[in-house]
C-alpha cells in the first residue's frame, strides 16, 4: 500500500495572498471576515494519487482546491469506475445533504486544498447569508455540469463526447490561465475514457483522427487546437 505523504500547515495568514480567493468561495466575505475565516482552516497538501476523500465516507471537512486537479469518481458495482467530474482550483468540495462522501477524490499530480472542519464552518456561516450565497451559486454551478455530463454520455458520438471535453476544459481553464489554443491535459487518457463513458482505445483513436483532420496537434502534456472551428463544429452538431 502507498503510504500517506500528505502534510498539514496551518493557515496563518494565507488569504490574503491566495491566488484563487476572487473566484472561490471566500470572495464574497469581507477583510474582517477574511481574517477570522483563515483561522477556520488549514492548508494540506496530497501527493500525486492520494485520496482527499472517499465514497461513502462521513463527511467531517470541507475542501477548497487551492492548487492542483483532482479527479471525482465513484466506483461502480462491477468494479469500473466513473469519473464524474475533475476539480481545478477554486472548487469547493464536500457539502451534501447526506452526511457522506457522494463520490472519491484522488490528487491528479501535487495538491493543495484549504480544509475547513464541518462543525465550526458551519457555525461561521450560520449569520452570514452572503456567503451561502455564494455556497450556492457554486452548488447551482456544479449541479449544470453535471446535466451538461449526463447530456454528454447519453447523445453524442465518440467525436463529439471528446470534442465536448476539449472544449469544455479549455474554458474551465480561461478563468485560471486566459486564453489559449493549448489545453493542457494532467488526467490521463483513461481518465479522459472513464469520463466520457468511452474505452480508452476510443479515446486514443479519436484523437489520432482529429489530428489526421488537421483539427488538433497531440503534443506532450495536452493538446494544441489547430483548428478550432472544427472542433466547435463536432460540438454543435
Amino acid at each position: 500500500m502507498r503510504a500517506s505523504v500528505t502534510t498539514i500547515e496551518p493557515n496563518g495568514h494565507f488569504c490574503s495572498d491566495c491566488a484563487v480567493r476572487g473566484f472561490a468561495v471566500c470572495s464574497s466575505l469581507d477583510p474582517a471576515e477574511l481574517r477570522e475565516f483563515e483561522h477556520l482552516g488549514c492548508r494540506v497538501h496530497f501527493a500525486t494519487g492520494e485520496t482527499v476523500f472517499s465514497e461513502e465516507d462521513i463527511a467531517t471537512s470541507f475542501y477548497n482546491l487551492l492548487e492542483g486537479v483532482m479527479r471525482l469518481y465513484k466506483l461502480l458495482p462491477d468494479g469500473r469506475r466513473q469519473i464524474v467530474g475533475f476539480a481545478l482550483p477554486g472548487d469547493f468540495l464536500g457539502m451534501n445533504i447526506s452526511g457522506r462522501h457522494n463520490f472519491s477524490a484522488d490528487a491528479i499530480g501535487a495538491v493543495t486544498v484549504c480544509q475547513f472542519a464541518k462543525a465550526p464552518f458551519g457555525r461561521f456561516i450560520e449569520d452570514r447569508p452572503h456567503l451561502l450565497r455564494r455556497i450556492n451559486e457554486l452548488a447551482i454551478r456544479e449541479l449544470s455540469q453535471a446535466r451538461d455530463h449526463m447530456v454528454l454520455l447519453g447523445r453524442r458520438s465518440a467525436d463529439e463526447k471528446v470534442a465536448t471535453f476539449l472544449l469544455g476544459w479549455r474554458e474551465r481553464l480561461f478563468s485560471l490561465k486566459g486564453s489559449s489554443n493549448m489545453v493542457p491535459l494532467p488526467m490521463s487518457r483513461q481518465d479522459i475514457a472513464d469520463y466520457l463513458g468511452l474505452t480508452i482505445e476510443t479515446v486514443s483513436r479519436t484523437f489520432t483522427k482529429l489530428e489526421r483532420h488537421g483539427a488538433i496537434e497531440i503534443v506532450h502534456g495536452g493538446i494544441g487546437l489547430r483548428d478550432r472551428a472544427r472542433v466547435e463544429a463536432l460540438v454543435a452538431a
